[in-house]
């Protein structure tokens, strides 16, 4: 199932995507589910409810404001930094070359707050005042489904209940100020994600290929399969002390051919649009604007 959270004649809802992927089919949820879009999906099934009743009206995708498929994450949403090795390797002749940390031994965690969060056709807001190196990610999102803690790798695909794209947006020079990375990653509108979560079953998040383009120009390509560290190692790794509940978000980490990589580095500046597509998943385009 691929499912999304929007807006149609001002209302919002909860659909299904139809298979031919042009229509919506609203699910009967409550007002306060609605609100929650696809965590009351996940909270559902994680309690054992049944999946809710699925109208027969359809709306075409053409004709809705697709919202981020979870508006507001129950809580910081885990990101993993420098988990392709070609990344890796770009970043090792940035500022990134004074960090002694071996990206090969532990994968690099941090956060972004919930309120970053923005639609997949939403704008992004520069904080010019703030910062003057705005960066893309292209990243593959997973979205836990089974509540687990110290979860093994061997068991670690049945916790997720799905996945989406995700721009991992970073204000390189706030980054590397403060040296730890969440004030860079965790600007309003810095989190752009959807169009939909495709269902675990429906999707090979272990082969998911990640696509940037900025301005027209491809700048990231890359395959899932490249990761340093794969996503059940990475939910082990979450997992290891720290409760993983429904709803949590891991984000894992993004391809070669960041704005920070380049020579010279090529940062966004307003006007700029930035589209991300992971293949059979879904697309993201965003504006970037001051």
């Amino acid at each position: 199932m691929k499912l999304a959270t929007y807006l149609h004649d001002g209302s919002p809802y909860v659909g299904l995507l139809s298979d031919d992927g042009l229509n919506l089919h609203p699910l009967h949820l409550s007002a306060a589910e609605v609100e929650r879009g696809i965590l009351a999906l996940v909270d559902r099934k994680a309690s054992g409810q049944p999946f809710p009743a699925v109208s027969s009206e359809a709306v075409a995708v053409s004709q809705v404001k697709l919202m981020a498929p979870i508006p507001r994450p129950m809580r910081n949403i885990f990101c993993v930094g420098r988990n392709y090795h070609a990344h890796a390797k770009e970043l090792s002749t940035t500022v990134f070359k004074d960090n002694n940390a071996d990206p090969n031994a532990w994968p690099i965690v941090f956060t972004k707050v919930p309120e970053c969060v923005t639609g997949p056709y939403d704008e992004v807001l520069l904080p010019v005042n703030v910062s003057q190196q705005i960066d893309y990610e292209a990243e593959l999102l997973v979205v836990i489904g089974v509540q687990g803690k110290n979860i093994s790798k061997a068991n670690a695909m049945g916790h997720v209940y799905g996945y989406t794209v995700v721009n991992d947006v970073t204000a390189r020079d706030v980054q590397m100020r403060h040296q730890q990375w969440d004030l860079g990653k965790s600007f309003d509108t810095f989190c752009p994600m959807g169009p939909w979560v495709a269902t675990a079953n429906v999707f090979d998040g272990l082969n998911a290929h990640v696509k940037c383009w900025v301005n027209g120009e491809l700048r990231q390509d890359g395959n899932a399969s490249n990761m340093i560290f794969d996503i059940p190692t990475l939910i082990e790794t979450c997992s290891r002390g720290i409760t993983l509940y429904p709803g949590d978000l891991i984000a894992t980490g993004t391809p070669a051919g960041v704005g920070m990589g380049l020579n010279p580095p090529q940062y966004l500046k307003p006007g700029d649009k930035v589209r991300i597509e992971i293949a059979e998943l879904g697309v993201i385009e965003n504006t970037f604007v001051a």
